[in-house]
């Protein structure tokens, strides 16, 4: 059956779907929601808190290098957690895609 011939609000109205849909936005919008704050709390943290930013760690490297620093482990874990949640939401999104033909006739 053709992309054309899909009725593609069926297949939006499909309980699957919503699911779907519901759960991704969800996830999505939680990490992009956490990833918005760690971002900008390194420079509201540098301008604000700049007394603990100061305090040394070892040698020249303080606590304000060491959380730039962090921002790139937490990017890291970032995508890492996208893609194993990812796996998850591409089943569910394969196994409507094998009935979208029935869904949507």
């Amino acid at each position: 059956m053709s992309q054309q011939t899909l009725n593609w609000s069926a297949i939006e109205a499909d309980p699957r779907f919503q699911e779907l849909h519901a759960k991704k936005s969800f996830f999505l919008w939680g990490l992009m929601a956490f990833s918005v704050v760690y971002y900008f709390a390194l420079p509201l943290g540098a301008a604000y808190m700049t007394d603990v930013f100061k305090i040394k760690v070892w040698g020249p490297i303080n606590v304000g290098i060491l959380f730039a620093l962090s921002e790139f482990i937490v990017a890291w874990g970032i995508a890492f957690i996208y893609s194993r949640r990812a796996a998850q939401f591409d089943a569910m999104a394969e196994e409507i895609n094998r009935d979208a033909a029935k869904i949507g006739a």
